[in-house]
């Protein structure tokens, strides 16, 4: 009976989320403005307080809902006091037993990992009524006394089309700005070549050092070519083989995917100019 109902609250969550995010739902938001958005409703929420807090956030045309991201609130008893996605449908609803698509717990899993502390960062699988697929979801989290404040967002899953088009785009920037103003590009954090999960990396063929590593620039300098993923295969010398030999191509292995942090199978696409070998991967799970 307990299942049943579980399930049915469950349901009714959906259903009330997809009402309101279909309207406002256009773009989706990258795990950048995700966490922009959040440290924004923290700020509000320290300076005013929840009296003027939760209409804030309840509503649908005001500053906290932005693409597909709204602000949520619930109290240690696991009822939605605030939600901008649907306030109507969902304040006052007890969630405490709801739970994800895999049947995770994930509204007392929120009220658990804050206990320990202020802010935390989650992981669930939610319905996505855009795409109408179950995907990987984040969610940043805060606890204010006996409230937590929410702001979830999905994985960004970029494809093959994108990686190869990040790669052409880093091949063009090679070849009219030189390979020392490229490589800087690729190393900016902030730039154009990090993107969501996708980035250039760049590592010199004789050496095996890193030249740029768009995800983690304090590995330049370091060496790659020892590198093994977590099946022990030897990735990066079967990139500089393959480079060397065709000049460009594809290599297959398993990495961690900076957006899920999961291990996951990933497809790069590598080329040569001169002694750099740059690639893009993409995750294929």
């Amino acid at each position: 009976m307990k299942q049943r109902i579980t399930a049915r609250l469950f349901g009714l969550v959906l259903a009330a989320v997809f009402l309101a995010t279909s309207a406002i739902a256009g773009e989706r938001a990258t795990p950048r403005e995700a966490r922009a958005l959040f440290d924004q409703a923290v700020k509000f929420l320290d300076a005013n307080g929840p009296e003027k807090s939760w209409p804030n956030f309840n509503n649908p045309r005001g500053p906290f809902v932005k693409k597909d991201l709204y602000i949520y609130v619930i109290d240690r008893q696991g009822t939605y006091i605030a939600n901008g996605a649907s306030a109507e449908t969902l304040v006052g609803l007890k969630v405490l037993d709801s739970v994800d698509a895999t049947g995770k717990p994930l509204f007392r899993e929120m009220i658990a990992v804050t206990e320990k502390q202020d802010e935390a960062h989650i992981n669930y699988m939610w319905l996505n009524r855009k795409t109408n697929h179950v995907e990987p979801k984040f969610a940043w989290l805060h606890r204010s006394g006996d409230f937590i404040l929410g702001v979830g967002y999905y994985a960004p899953r970029s494809n093959a089309s994108d990686a190869k088009k990040m790669l052409d785009q880093a091949a063009i920037v090679i070849k009219k700005q030189g390979l020392p103003a490229a490589l800087a590009r690729f190393n900016d954090t902030q730039g154009p070549f990090i993107r969501d999960d996708l980035y250039v990396f760049a590592i010199n063929i004789d050496s095996g050092n890193y030249e740029a590593h768009g995800m983690n620039p304090k590995w330049v300098g370091k060496n790659a070519s020892e590198l093994i993923d977590v099946e022990g295969h030897e990735m990066v010398k079967e990139m500089i083989k393959l480079v060397k030999a065709k000049g460009q191509g594809t290599v297959d292995y398993v990495w961690r995917n900076p957006v899920t942090n999961a291990v996951e199978k990933k497809r790069s696409f590598v080329r040569r100019d001169g002694k750099t070998m740059f690639g893009v991967g993409y995750y294929t799970e």
